[in-house]
């Protein structure tokens, strides 16, 4: 039997528009009664076309954006913030960063914040978590400094930094890590690395996570399951094996994803 370690039901997602939008005042749904469970140790890749709610969904998940309706176990209360809510999941956005003057010992740091003294200082068994998550992500740290720690987050690649904040998100020490499309503008051998790694430190470190990602190859060569989001019509969560035998792909996109010649 599997451990849940997160589940919605019958959840809402949407968001109120903003003050100078004609709908102010008026709730805008994106997707209505949701209802799923994702397991420990497995990494499940949300699919679905532009505009049917993923990131939306992963937004709500991680506490950003309130929940129009029904439930999420464990609940991301909005009246807990800061270090309490960074304990309970990590999330591990898509934008592409560039941080002046940081290196990457500052940005892994950052996933300690919930747990260093009121005067932000980190101790030993900080920064051997530290340590450990650069490791855990393919980067050799063997000395103390090492190089790689030292050295400045903006002189790294894309692969490289998507990699980084991922040791970030894993020195956070969630239980539940939502990611949303982290393979963009990596290319396709970063992109295997990247959904390769994921997928390892899911089943060797118990984790669950969460990925939202258009890499419809890789999810479904790589994935434990996929949740498969239709706009308007809610989610089917499967393998990709019965969501295929299903056609679950051509009712979600419109059309035969897998003869793009027709």
């Amino acid at each position: 039997m599997y451990n849940v370690s997160i589940s919605t039901n019958k959840l809402t997602i949407g968001y109120e528009p903003t003050s100078g939008s004609s709908l102010k005042g008026r709730e805008v749904v994106v997707q209505a009664d949701l209802t799923f469970s994702l397991h420990e140790g497995e990494m499940v890749c949300m699919l679905g076309p532009n505009g049917c709610g993923k990131s939306t969904l992963l937004r709500t998940l991680a506490g950003l954006q309130p929940a129009l309706g029904g439930e999420i176990q464990p609940n991301p209360d909005p009246s807990v913030k800061g270090r309490e809510a960074s304990k309970q999941m990590a999330l591990v956005l898509t934008e592409r960063l560039s941080m002046d003057n940081t290196t990457v010992h500052d940005v892994v740091a950052m996933g300690r914040y919930p747990y260093t003294s009121f005067l932000g200082g980190l101790t030993d068994e900080d920064e051997t978590i530290i340590e450990e998550a650069l490791k855990a992500v393919g980067f050799p740290v063997t000395d103390n400094p090492s190089p790689i720690t030292l050295s400045p987050f903006n002189a790294h690649s894309d692969g490289e930094k998507q990699r980084i904040l991922i040791a970030k998100a894993l020195a956070q020490q969630t239980p539940i890590i939502l990611l949303d499309e982290p393979t963009a503008h990596l290319d396709l051998p970063h992109r295997i690395l990247v959904l390769r790694l994921l997928r390892q430190l899911a089943h060797e470190q118990g984790k669950t996570i969460l990925i939202s990602t258009h890499e419809l190859d890789l999810a479904l060569a790589l994935s434990d399951r996929i949740l498969l989001m239709s706009p308007g019509k809610g989610i089917q969560l499967d393998t990709a094996e019965n969501l295929k035998k299903a056609d679950a792909f051509t009712s979600a996109f419109g059309m035969d994803i897998f003869s793009p010649l027709g």
